[in-house]
C-alpha cells in the first residue's frame, strides 16, 4: 500500500471530517481515478509517431495506454473520423495513488520556475486538470530516442461535490497550490 494512501485512510480522512463538519467518514471527498491523455498531432501524417507516445506513457504510468480516435473529420486538418490521433490511461486504487505521490513530490518541484498550481484549475465538481507541457519532468523517461518534446494532460478527478471541498482534500494530500 502506498504511504499516502496508508495516511489518507488513518489520519487525513479523519481531519477532512473534522474541517468540513461533516457526519458521515463515508462522506469525506476522496481520489476516485487519475486521467493521463496526449494528443499527438503529428499521428495524422505519421502513424509511427503514436509509438513514442505510448512508451512515455508505458513508463509513466506502469500500464498499457488506450489509443484514442479522431470523433469527425477536419478538412484542414487533414483528420478523418476513425483516425488514430492520441493515448489515454486511467489511473485506479494503488497505481492511482503511486502516481498522485510521485506527481507531487517528484514531478511537480522539477517545473521550470514553478510557483504553484492554479486554483482556477479545478472545475465546478472538484476535478483538478493540470497540464504537463514537457514529459521529460518525468524521471523513468529515457531522453535517447525522442526528437520532440510531448506534453501531457493529467486530470484528477475526486468525490467532492464542489470546488471548496477539493480544495481542502488537495491541501491535506500536500498538493502545491498557489496561496
Amino acid at each position: 500500500m502506498s504511504n499516502l494512501k496508508e495516511q489518507y485512510y488513518n489520519k487525513i480522512r479523519k481531519d477532512i471530517k473534522k474541517e468540513l463538519k461533516l457526519d458521515n467518514i463515508y462522506a469525506v471527498p476522496n481520489l476516485s481515478k487519475i486521467v493521463i491523455n496526449s494528443g499527438v498531432s503529428s499521428a495524422v501524417s505519421n502513424p509511427d509517431s503514436l509509438n513514442d507516445v505510448k512508451d512515455i506513457m508505458i513508463a509513466i504510468s506502469g500500464q498499457l495506454p488506450l489509443v484514442t480516435k479522431a470523433r469527425e473529420s477536419i478538412s484542414n486538418f487533414h483528420l478523418r473520423e476513425g483516425m488514430n490521433i492520441g493515448l489515454m490511461v486511467t489511473l485506479r486504487n494503488d497505481r492511482m495513488w503511486d502516481f498522485y505521490e510521485k506527481l507531487v513530490e517528484i514531478v511537480i518541484p522539477r517545473f521550470r520556475d514553478f510557483r504553484g498550481l492554479k486554483k482556477s484549475s479545478f472545475d465546478k465538481n472538484g476535478n483538478y486538470n493540470l497540464g504537463i507541457p514537457d514529459h521529460s519532468v518525468f524521471p523513468e523517461v529515457v531522453q535517447i530516442h525522442l526528437d520532440k518534446v510531448k506534453s501531457l494532460q493529467v486530470t484528477i478527478v475526486t468525490t467532492a461535490k464542489n470546488k471548496e471541498d477539493a480544495i481542502v482534500l488537495f491541501n491535506h494530500l500536500g498538493f502545491p497550490l498557489e496561496k
